[in-house]
């Protein structure tokens, strides 16, 4: 697949990979992020953010949370395509997630039109290319094992929302992508960087559509601190697109 990346988006790529290589995490602002999808092949956004309007209560939650929402799939990643496998539990050790790790967890698939909507597949793909850049070669996988996460955080007015339940975490992939896709009514929220000895090291909130993370799993811990509504009078919403790359 040929380069789609014009030379001022290439430079917009090398500054957003340059922090993940020297500290293991970056925070790309949606007036970065939006021309480096764009260039990926970015449309229609709105219609895919409205997506989230439509995921199922997540009924695995050891705190017997009924807050989140999710869907979930999985798609094989290469510079030629993107493909999408077959459905497929969820699954993490307990080693990294000490709350709801230790079994499959079977979750609603992401919808067939938006596991192949061009916002997605945008993301996708500047995922690959990025992992791919950043991994030496004898160490790249000749596809990436892709797991994309449909999630919307509900807050109450008596119950805060847990956007990282299990605490300061590692995922146990390679690498690690949040983009945020929409907040309503919420406060808080802020996403916290750890080094291997969880010492802080960074520090951001997600806060416009398209406001992204990316982390190198290997190098460091992150979680988001808890959301309460602002308005207590009012329907409140966390919603992120999260999306992790492991070898195949």
């Amino acid at each position: 697949m040929a380069d789609p990346l014009d030379s001022y988006t290439t430079q917009r790529l090398a500054d957003l990979e340059k922090p993940l290589t020297e500290q293991g995490f970056a925070y790309e602002p949606a007036q970065a992020m939006r021309p480096l999808l764009d260039a990926y092949g970015l449309e229609r956004w709105d219609e895919f953010a409205e997506s989230w309007n439509h995921l199922g209560v997540d009924r695995f939650m050891a705190d017997g949370g009924r807050y989140r929402r999710r869907r979930y799939a999985t798609f094989s990643l290469t510079d030629q395509q993107v493909t999408r496998k077959p459905h497929q539990p969820h699954y993490q050790s307990r080693d990294y997630n000490t709350l709801n790790g230790g079994i499959e967890r079977w979750f609603k698939p992401v919808a067939p039109d938006i596991g192949a909507h061009p916002a997605l597949l945008a993301v996708l793909r500047l995922m690959n290319r990025m992992a791919t850049d950043l991994t030496p070669e004898a160490q790249r996988p000749q596809a990436w094992h892709a797991e994309i996460h449909q999630f919307r955080i509900e807050p109450s007015p008596d119950a805060a929302g847990q956007p990282t339940p299990e605490g300061l975490h590692r995922d146990g992939v390679d690498w690690v992508c949040v983009v945020m896709v929409d907040r309503e009514n919420i406060a808080s929220g802020e996403t916290t960087i750890h080094d291997l000895n969880r010492a802080p090291v960074g520090s951001f909130t997600l806060a416009q559509p398209m406001d992204t993370a990316f982390v190198n799993d290997s190098r460091v811990y992150h979680g988001v601190t808890p959301v309460t509504p602002m308005d207590p009078t009012r329907p409140a919403h966390r919603d992120v697109l999260v999306v992790t790359l492991r070898h195949e």
